[in-house]
């Protein structure tokens, strides 16, 4: 509940709901507390029914008030990832991973982990991405190969890593619907690359001025093409995403959990 003034009559009314929901309130350990995201997610942990019981960034002791929280948030850097997927698993702590541009060492760290506590790893928590992961992968499945898919994502000038981890996943879900090998996946193209052949995903990356977030997937086909696409006003939706996912991964068994399943989203391996 957003805040300003009710009428007499409905103030005591107020003062009991925010009692209450503050009473449920899921205790959040934030990484990454200082960075775009973090900021983002103090701004409506409350409305959300949570509550950040310790922050952490750069240069910060990652075991500080561990104990206290019920689950760690982290959208510090991928390298830092790693040693606080540790001590979560230590300190028996579920996790929620917002970082991306994991090296195959940082990411095996991580995924050694998840044997001991749950953890919900996703590269874009927003509602609108995720179902738009999920159109792609059926869409990718239900098209034809003469449908040729393009992915297009562009982003601010001061993000460090490209592609995003929501193409990504885009990329991923075209690659199950089509049940291709990764190495069909094209990054750019440059100079005299030949005729594309229908086995190959292109996925280019955009940077510039303060774009949140702005992704699409192309299917060209003969003579018309399909376009999915999903635009970020602003980043409270990755924040209430996020929290979502903080608040569902409590309790879980150990092991990965995607924002899909988070969502209720149909399982791929099922459809």
């Amino acid at each position: 509940m957003r805040g300003g003034s009710f009428s007499s009559g409905l103030g005591v009314e107020r003062k009991i709901l925010i009692h209450t929901v503050r009473g449920m309130t899921t205790a959040i350990f934030l990484n990454g507390a200082y960075g775009r995201m973090g900021r983002a997610i103090a701004e409506v942990a409350e409305e959300e029914g949570c509550r950040i019981v310790a922050e952490c960034d750069i240069g910060s002791d990652l075991s500080e008030k561990l104990s206290d929280c019920d689950v760690v948030v982290d959208f510090s850097s991928h390298d830092s990832t790693p040693e606080l997927a540790e001590k979560c698993a230590a300190e028996g702590k579920p996790l929620v991973i917002g970082t991306t541009g994991h090296n195959p060492d940082e990411s095996a760290r991580i995924q050694a982990c998840a044997e001991k506590i749950p953890m919900v790893w996703a590269g874009n928590y927003s509602i609108g991405v995720n179902l738009l992961i999920h159109l792609t992968r059926q869409a990718a499945k239900l098209l034809p190969e003469s449908y040729h898919p393009e992915i297009v994502e562009m982003h601010h000038r001061f993000k460090k890593d490209a592609p995003s981890g929501t193409a990504e996943n885009l990329l991923e879900g075209v690659l199950e619907g089509r049940k291709w090998s990764p190495d069909t996946a094209r990054r750019s193209r440059e100079g005299i690359t030949g005729e594309r052949p229908d086995q190959e995903v292109g996925i280019h990356a955009l940077r510039g001025g303060s774009v949140v977030g702005e992704h699409s997937v192309i299917f060209a086909g003969p003579s018309e093409t399909i376009e999915l696409s999903h635009s970020a006003g602003d980043r409270s939706i990755f924040a209430r995403g996020a929290l979502t996912a903080a608040k569902w991964v409590v309790g879980k068994e150990p092991g990965i959990y995607r924002m899909g399943e988070v969502l209720g989203l149909p399982d791929p391996n099922a459809d």
